[in-house]
C-alpha cells in the first residue's frame, strides 16, 4: 500500500511539471513572434523614413553660390585691336618709263634716302634735251634784245632815235626775258621729272611688298591709266594699334593711359603700350570711340597687320561690388539676383547695375556683400524654394571668390558695347 502511494505521488509531480514547461515554451514563442513583428515594423518604418528623406533631398535644387566681390581693384577691359605700322606708305613712280633695275626686295631693311629702283625714261630725257636747247635759244635772244634796248636807250639821250622806237626795243627785251624765264622753268621741271628715274626710300623701314620687275612698264598715271604701286615700305619699330572702344567705356579711356597687348598665339606675354590719342567723339553709327595705342616694337616681336587684344585697366567707379555676369535674372520688374538664406531657401533681391566689364558686372546698389548669390539661376526660380548648396566647379570657383581679381571683358565682334548691363 505504501508502494502504491509513492507511485501516485510521483505521477502527480510529473504531471504538474509538464504543463509548466509547455507554458514557458508558449511564452518564449510568443516573445519571439512579437520581436520579429516589432523588427519588421521598425525596419519598414525606417525604410519609409529614409524614402521620405531621399524624396525631400531630391526635391531640393542643387545650386552653386558665390559672394559679391569688392571692386576696389582695377578691372581689365579687353577689346580687339588692329595693329598697324607707325608709318606705312605705298611707293609709286612719278615718271613714265621702264624699270631698269631694283635694289630692295621684300623683308629688306632700308634707310631713308636709300635707292630702291631705277626707271629708264627715254622720252623724258629727250624732252629735257629739247628744253635745254630752247633755253639756250632764249638766252641768246634775250642777250641780243637787251643789248639793242641798251643801245637805243643811250641814243635816246641825244635824241638820235625816237621815244617810240626805244620803247619798242625795251618791250622786246622784256618779252625775251619772259621767254627765257619760261625756258628755265621748263628745264627745271623736266630735270625734277628726270630725277624721279630713281626711287628712294622715304624713311627707315622694311620693304613689305615689291610689285615690279626689270623691264616692267611704269605708268605714273599721267596718261590716264591707273598708277601701279612699285614698293610698300613700313616702319615697324613703333606700332599704332587702333581700337574701337564702346560708348560705355569711352569716358574711362584717356590719353597717356597705360595699356598692354596680348596675342592669341602667345597669351602669356604682355606688350606694354600707351594711349596716344582718342577721337574724343563717339561714332553715331557704331557707338564706339576710336582710340590709338602706341607700342614700342624695336625687338620686332609684333607684326604690322596682326590681330591683337588690347587690355585697358579701368577703375571700378562708384560700384562697391561686382558679380559674374551669369548671376543675374532679368525680370519684367527689374534686375534681380537669387540669394540663399541661412536655412537654404531662395530669396530674390532687386539690384541696380553699374558698368558691365564683360565677365563681371558692377552692382551699384542692392547688396550688402555677405550674400550667397546663386550662379546660373533657373528662370523659373521663385522666393522660398528650398535649395541645396554644392561646392562650385573649378571653372566657376574663380568667378567671384577671390577679392581683387581683375575681370576680363569678352573681345567679341561688337566690342562688348553694352553687355548684360543693357539687356
Amino acid at each position: 500500500m505504501e508502494g502504491k502511494g509513492l507511485e501516485r505521488h510521483d505521477d502527480n509531480a510529473h504531471a504538474t511539471a509538464m504543463p509548466k514547461r509547455a507554458r514557458w515554451g508558449v511564452v518564449v514563442a510568443v516573445i519571439v513572434v512579437l520581436a520579429l513583428a516589432a523588427q519588421g515594423i521598425w525596419s519598414r518604418h525606417s525604410a519609409h523614413a529614409a524614402l521620405e528623406r531621399d524624396a525631400a533631398h531630391a526635391g531640393q535644387t542643387s545650386v552653386e553660390v558665390v559672394h559679391p566681390q569688392k571692386s576696389d581693384a582695377s578691372l581689365d577691359l579687353v577689346l580687339p585691336g588692329n595693329v598697324q605700322a607707325f608709318l606705312d606708305t605705298p611707293i609709286y613712280a612719278r615718271t613714265n618709263g621702264y624699270l631698269r633695275k631694283w635694289y630692295a626686295d621684300i623683308g629688306a631693311h632700308v634707310k631713308a634716302g636709300q635707292l630702291l629702283a631705277e626707271i629708264d625714261t627715254p622720252e623724258v630725257d629727250d624732252q629735257l634735251r629739247a628744253a635745254r636747247a630752247d633755253l639756250a635759244n632764249a638766252q641768246a635772244n634775250y642777250a641780243l634784245s637787251r643789248t639793242t634796248a641798251d643801245r637805243w636807250t643811250d641814243m635816246l639821250k641825244s635824241n638820235s632815235v625816237s621815244k617810240q622806237e626805244t620803247d619798242e626795243k625795251v618791250g622786246d627785251m622784256l618779252a625775251k626775258k619772259a621767254t627765257l624765264d619760261s625756258s628755265r622753268f621748263n628745264v627745271a621741271r623736266l630735270e625734277k621729272t628726270q630725277s624721279f628715274q630713281k626711287v628712294f626710300a622715304p624713311f627707315d623701314g622694311i620693304v613689305t611688298a615689291r610689285n615690279v620687275d626689270v623691264g616692267a612698264l611704269i605708268d605714273a598715271g599721267s596718261s590716264g591709266g591707273p598708277a601701279k604701286e612699285l614698293f610698300h615700305v613700313a616702319q615697324a619699330d613703333r606700332l599704332r594699334v587702333y581700337v574701337s572702344v564702346p560708348q560705355a567705356y569711352a569716358q574711362q579711356v584717356q590719353a597717356q593711359q597705360t595699356a598692354y597687348l596680348t596675342l592669341t598665339e602667345a597669351p602669356a606675354k604682355h606688350y606694354p603700350g600707351k594711349v596716344a590719342r582718342t577721337a574724343a567723339s563717339v561714332d553715331p553709327t557704331q557707338r564706339t570711340m576710336l582710340v590709338e595705342v602706341d607700342v614700342d616694337n624695336r625687338n620686332g616681336d609684333l607684326l604690322p597687320g596682326a590681330y591683337a587684344q588690347v587690355h585697358f585697366a579701368l577703375g571700378a567707379g562708384s560700384a562697391p561690388f561686382t558679380l559674374p555676369g551669369n548671376a543675374f535674372l532679368f525680370r519684367p520688374d527689374g534686375v534681380k539676383v537669387a540669394t540663399v538664406t541661412p536655412d537654404n531657401h531662395v530669396k530674390l533681391v532687386a539690384v541696380s547695375l553699374g558698368t558691365d566689364f564683360g565677365t563681371r558686372v558692377a552692382v551699384a546698389s542692392g547688396l550688402q556683400g555677405d550674400e550667397r548669390v546663386i550662379l546660373n539661376p533657373q528662370d523659373s526660380i521663385v522666393n522660398g524654394a528650398p535649395v541645396r548648396v554644392v561646392p562650385p566647379k573649378k571653372d566657376n570657383a574663380g568667378g567671384g571668390a577671390a577679392s581683387g581679381t581683375a575681370a576680363t571683358a569678352n573681345a567679341n565682334a561688337d566690342g562688348a558695347s553694352s553687355g548684360k548691363a543693357g539687356q
